[in-house]
Formats: C-alpha cells, sequence, structure tokens
C-alpha cells in the first residue's frame, strides 16, 4: 500500500480554511478535475483518443487517461484531483502529486445510477441503490466522495441513508475525510426544474440534521438546479461549504457560464468531469475556467480566448466558435449574458 498524500501543503486547505472563516477572496474558488468516470462504465469513460491536430481518433486507453491526469497535475491549476481508488493509487507509487499544491481524492461508492456508461446498460431506468466498490481500509487519498440519490421512494431513500451512516462510521475509523454529492433524481418524479431544486435541497438539509460535526461532509457537491436554489442551499447554512458538479458535455460556453453562475450565486467549487475531459486540450481549458472564475473573464471571452488557444497549437476545436458561443443547457439560459 502506498502512502497516503497529505492535507498539509495543499492549495484546498488554504482555501476552505478561509471560506469557512467567512473570508472568502478572489482566487479561492476552487476547481477539481473529476477523472472518477471509470467507475460508471467500461472502455468509453476514458474519453476520446485525440491525434495531433485534435482530431478524435477512438477511445482512450487505461494507461492514456493517466498519462492525461499525469499532465494536468504538472500543469498544478486543478486544485482537487478526484479519481478511482485504484489510479490514485498509481500516481501515488509515482509520487505525482508531490511538489504541488493539489488535493488528491477517490471515490468511495458508485451507486447504481451512476453506471451509466455501460454499453447496453439499462441501470439508471430504475431507483439508485446504494454499492460500494472502494476498501476505506487501502485509503490512497485523505478525502473521499460519497454520492447519495434520492428518489421520492422512502424505502429506498431510508436505505440510501442508512447506508450512508455505515459509510461516515467505517470513514472515521479509517481516518479519512469525505464530501458528499447529491445527484437529482435518476426517475422522471414529475417535478419541473424549480420543484427539483427545492425537492434536493430539503432531502439534503434533512439528510444532514443529525450529523454532528465529525460526521459531516467536508463540502457539498450538488447539481446546478438554477440561482434561487443554489442561494438558497448556501444562505441557508454558512457553515456548509457549497460546490456543483458539471453534468453532461455541453458546449464550451457552457461550462464558462455554469462556473460563472455558481460563483455568482454562493458555491466556492466546481467538480467537472466529463466537461473537462472532452476538452480539446484540457490544461488549456482549466486556464480558463480559472479566468471565469476569478472574475478576468466572462464566459464569451473564454470562449473566444479558448478558441485562440487552440488555433496557435493546431488544433481543430470540435466546434466552430459560434456554435461554442451558444448556451445550450435550459437552466443557464436565464441568467446568461448575451455574446
Amino acid at each position: 500500500m502506498t502512502a497516503m498524500t497529505p492535507l498539509d501543503g495543499t492549495r484546498y486547505l488554504d482555501k476552505i480554511t478561509r471560506i469557512r472563516a467567512g473570508n472568502y477572496r478572489k482566487g479561492d474558488f476552487m476547481i477539481a478535475d473529476a477523472k472518477d468516470a471509470d467507475l460508471s462504465g467500461g472502455v468509453v469513460t476514458a474519453g476520446r483518443r485525440r491525434d495531433a491536430a485534435g482530431r478524435v481518433t477512438g477511445n482512450r486507453t487505461r494507461q492514456e487517461f493517466l498519462d492525461q491526469i499525469r499532465g494536468l497535475v504538472t500543469q498544478d491549476k486543478v486544485d482537487i484531483l478526484l479519481a478511482s481508488a485504484g489510479n490514485i493509487e498509481v500516481l501515488n507509487a509515482e509520487r505525482a502529486f508531490e511538489g504541488t499544491g493539489i488535493l488528491p481524492a477517490f471515490r468511495a461508492n458508485e451507486a447504481t445510477d451512476v453506471w451509466g456508461n455501460i454499453r447496453g446498460g439499462r441501470y439508471r431506468e430504475a431507483p439508485s441503490r446504494p454499492h460500494r466498490g472502494a476498501n476505506l481500509a487501502f485509503a490512497p487519498a485523505p478525502l473521499c466522495l460519497y454520492s447519495v440519490t434520492f428518489n421520492n421512494d422512502a424505502e429506498r431513500d431510508a436505505a440510501a441513508l442508512e447506508t450512508y451512516a455505515a459509510f461516515r462510521a467505517e470513514a472515521r475509523a479509517a481516518g479519512v475525510m469525505h464530501f458528499l454529492e447529491v445527484f437529482n433524481p435518476n426517475l422522471d418524479l414529475g417535478f419541473g426544474a424549480a420543484e427539483t431544486g427545492a425537492y434536493v435541497n430539503d432531502c439534503i438539509l434533512r439528510g444532514l440534521a443529525s450529523l454532528t460535526r465529525a460526521e459531516r461532509p467536508e463540502f457539498l457537491k450538488v447539481a446546478y438546479n438554477g440561482p434561487e436554489a443554489l442561494e438558497e442551499l448556501a444562505a441557508h447554512d454558512t457553515s456548509m461549504v457549497v460546490g456543483v458538479l458539471g453534468g453532461g458535455s455541453g458546449t464550451h460556453r457552457d461550462t464558462f457560464e455554469l462556473v460563472a453562475q455558481a460563483e455568482r450565486h454562493g458555491a466556492r467549487i466546481a467538480l467537472f468531469g466529463r466537461k473537462i475531459n472532452s476538452a480539446e486540450d484540457q490544461p488549456a481549458f482549466i486556464d480558463w475556467m480559472r479566468r471565469v472564475a476569478d472574475g478576468e473573464a466572462d464566459p464569451a471571452e473564454a470562449v473566444r480566448g479558448y478558441h485562440g488557444d487552440l488555433a496557435k497549437r493546431g488544433l481543430t476545436p470540435d466546434r466552430e466558435l459560434d456554435a461554442d458561443l451558444r448556451v445550450t443547457e435550459d437552466v443557464l439560459r436565464p441568467a446568461a449574458k448575451a455574446a
């Protein structure tokens, strides 16, 4: 078993300390690269292989996927690098995180609604059921992710919370911190966007109400259900730091809009997987995410700047600039500024 990366010396520790103290400032918004997609399926989860011009040539292998992660660790711009326990172990053996400010983290569970990238799979058509593959006795990092999905089903939701309680006891015994990801329902409950945000917020707050400080997650990772829902959750309990998950790939304007809107409405962390992994040039993409988060560029400027970087590197963009400037995710449209 390789040694666990220490928390001291990470940007995460510096930033979360200031945020919790009410001293959030420019530069403190955190970006996490969620490279844990291998726990959602198999071959296709590593993303698309690209040639020297940036054109897609097939699916990456695990080794190519690890090479992508190594490059982002070397860039040292993300605050948290989330991956499967097996991949973090490989990187730890190489001492990849030494000399960086990045905190590695691993996904501790993968409930069945996460299994969406298994080819031919139909797991998301049924209510989410708990499942955990990682063994905390072999934890490769001091921080892990635990996810829960509520579906307005008393039996299923109670079982999910009871499984989460058992996990917390094991995590405390292993000396591992966790953050809590709460997905939107994976079944159609007949809710609109506003109702979904209200339902998920209430499920989160009810579920955490009995937890003492020693049991509470480090922060939350939730879907962006619009500014009202995010502001409500962030304002209700200022001791709980809220982060947003990325969801689908979308356009690059969607990604930068989500960063900007989330930060503006109270989130302090963006934890993006597909939005980063599908980018033509991941380090350049993260550079522009950082600039948007810090208020140095608006979303439209970031799209143009990123396309300019691709042109300088001789890389072919997946979308023409005009198409990439469009906001395609409904939840982002009302607050998006015209390009």
